[in-house]
């Protein structure tokens, strides 16, 4: 999992939006571990909201995982696109069947649902945590409500007042 959370441990405010995301200089022009991290991983996993703001939102007319095999899950009827299967089946189900073949890391871009689901069940392995300098308040809370996942730091470093913090199960 990689993905960018308000310190109180939202990824988007009350109304969706996103944009409060971004370090302390608006006018940084850095990655933040982002290429860094792309070049490891194979799969992109979204649900739908995500990929609706990706495509409507934070990168309209041009894909962002272009050499990525993606696949964003939608009750939706949506026939594939290049590189993009549009899959309706339980996710659990989907991440059991991706970590089977060959390519390197799942990445679980998105969203909260998503991770409420594979979190239990032990199926995210690392979490690339980006922790943006801005409280929110409320908004859409990364992480259910639930039991105790105990988990490693691995790493931390900062950038522009974003500090990026990586975990990996116990």
């Amino acid at each position: 999992m990689y993905i960018a959370m308000s310190l109180d441990g939202y990824v988007a405010d009350s109304t969706g939006g996103v944009d409060w995301l971004g370090g302390c200089d608006p006018a940084y022009e850095g990655d933040y571990g982002y290429t860094d991290f792309f070049q490891n991983i194979s799969t992109v996993l979204m649900g739908w909201n995500t990929y609706h703001q990706v495509v409507t939102e934070l990168a309209p007319g041009e894909w962002p995982y272009d050499g990525k095999e993606t696949y964003v899950l939608t009750h939706r009827k949506i026939q594939r696109q290049s590189g993009i299967s549009f899959v309706d089946m339980p996710v659990p189900e989907l991440v059991r069947r991706l970590k089977t073949q060959e390519g390197k890391d799942i990445w679980i871009c998105g969203g909260a649902n998503i991770v409420s689901q594979l979190l239990p069940l032990g199926l995210i392995d690392e979490f690339h945590l980006s922790l943006m300098p801005a409280l929110l308040g409320g908004g859409t809370s990364l992480f259910p409500e639930g039991e105790l996942h105990r988990l490693k730091l691995v790493s931390t470093r900062e950038e522009n007042g974003v500090v990026e913090c990586i975990y990996r199960r116990v």
